[in-house]
């Protein structure tokens, strides 16, 4: 496992469920193309995982 992980939002949460859109806000995720680095655990891979359609995820 890499010890980061870059998580980019590339698609737009509007048309997204409610979970998905507050996953997102979790992650730290606002804006369109906006990128944060999170430590690479089980939980923030479980987040990603549930909303790998609208995000784009490079290890460091």
């Amino acid at each position: 496992m890499a010890e980061k992980l870059k998580i980019t939002l590339t698609k737009s949460t509007i048309g997204a469920i409610p979970k998905h859109r507050a996953t997102v806000t979790a992650l730290g995720l606002r804006k369109l193309n906006s990128s944060v680095e999170l430590p690479d655990n089980a939980s923030v891979r479980g987040m990603v995982a549930q909303v790998k359609h609208l995000v784009k995820v490079e290890e460091i």
